[in-house]
C-alpha cells in the first residue's frame, strides 16, 4: 500500500499506486506488493502539447517490457476537458496486450464505461474524492451524486463481468479545503468498496501527506474496509513520497524501467527529474 515516483519527469509519469498483497496488521510489511503504473494517464494527461498516439502506445509497451503487472493506459473522459486523452479508444486498441498484464482505464461516468468497453477494456477504474468542493470542481458535481453515476457503472461492469478499480482523491488533504478527516475518508472508501470496487486507491493528490497523516488515515480506512483491498498513491510535491511508501519495490524490470523512462522524456524534450536515472547517467 505506497506509491513512489520512478523513472520519469516530475509530475509527468510513473506516479504509480501500490497494493499490499499480503500483510497482517499496520506494523508489519506485506510480502509482496502489486504495482499500478498510472504514467499513461495521470502522469500524461495534464500535458499542455498534445501527445501524439503512436508515443503513448509504444510507452505503455516499454512499461509492459519492464515486467509491470497492471498499466492504466488512459482515460475515458470528454475530450473538452481532457483533450490529452481524446484519443482513448485508439490506444487501447493500439498496446500490445501482454499476457498477466492487466490495461485498466478510468471511465467517469456511463457514456465513458460503454467506450471503454467498445475499445476492448477489461477492467475500468472510477474516481470520487472526500472533498465536496474539489469534487464540484473536477465533476461538476456532489460527491453524492458522484456516486449516483457510479451506481450505474458498477451494474454495467457486474453484468459484463469487468473488474472495477476505485479512487478516492484528497486522501490526505485538498487544495481547496485544506485538511481532510480519516473518517471521511474512511466514509468515501467503505462506500466504494460496498459498491464493488474490488480496489480502493486512497490518493494523496497534492502531495501534502506526511508518514504520520498517512498512518491515521490508513487506520481509519483499514477499519472499514480489508487492508487488502487497499492501495495508496502518493505525490511527491514536497518529497515525501518514499517518507509515505510503505514497502518495497519488487519484479520490475529497473533497466527497461529507466528506457521507458528516456523514452517519454526525450519524446517531450525535458530532462528528467528521477533520482535514480540521474545517478545511473553519472555512473
Amino acid at each position: 500500500m505506497a506509491s513512489v515516483r520512478k523513472a520519469f519527469p516530475r509530475r509527468l509519469v510513473g506516479l504509480t499506486s501500490l497494493r499490499a498483497v499480503s500483510t497482517s496488521s499496520m506494523g508489519t510489511l506485506p510480502k509482496q506488493v502489486k504495482i499500478v503504473e498510472v504514467g499513461p494517464r495521470d502522469g500524461l494527461q495534464n500535458e499542455k502539447s498534445i501527445v501524439p498516439t503512436p508515443v503513448k502506445i509504444r510507452l505503455i509497451d516499454m512499461l509492459s517490457e519492464a515486467g509491470l503487472p497492471v498499466i492504466e493506459a488512459t482515460s475515458f473522459v470528454s475530450p473538452k476537458w481532457v483533450p490529452q486523452m481524446a484519443d482513448h479508444s485508439d490506444v487501447l486498441k493500439g498496446i500490445q496486450k501482454f499476457p498477466g498484464i492487466n490495461y485498466p482505464v478510468l471511465t467517469p461516468n456511463m457514456k465513458g464505461f460503454e467506450e471503454a468497453v467498445a475499445a476492448g477494456a477489461k477492467e475500468v477504474s472510477v474516481f470520487g474524492a472526500v472533498s465536496e468542493l474539489f469534487t464540484r470542481k473536477n465533476a461538476n458535481c456532489s460527491i453524492e451524486e458522484s456516486f449516483q453515476r457510479f451506481a450505474g457503472v458498477m451494474q454495467a461492469a457486474q453484468a459484463a463481468s469487468i473488474s472495477v478499480r476505485g479512487y478516492v482523491s484528497c486522501a490526505l488533504g485538498c487544495p481547496y479545503e485544506g485538511k481532510v478527516s480519516p473518517a471521511k475518508v474512511a466514509e468515501v472508501a467503505k462506500k466504494l468498496y460496498s459498491m464493488g470496487c474490488y480496489e480502493i486507491s486512497l490518493g494523496d493528490t497534492i502531495g501534502v501527506g506526511t508518514p504520520g497523516l498517512m498512518k491515521d488515515m490508513l487506520t481509519a480506512v483499514m477499519h472499514e474496509v480489508p487492508v487488502t483491498a487497499l492501495a495508496v498513491h502518493c505525490h511527491d510535491t514536497y518529497g515525501q513520497a518514499l517518507a509515505n511508501t510503505l514497502v518495497a519495490l519488487q519484479g520490475v524490470n529497473l533497466q527497461k524501467l529507466l528506457e521507458a523512462g528516456d523514452f517519454i522524456c526525450q519524446a517531450l524534450n525535458r530532462k528528467t527529474s528521477s533520482k535514480v536515472a540521474q545517478a545511473t547517467c553519472k555512473l
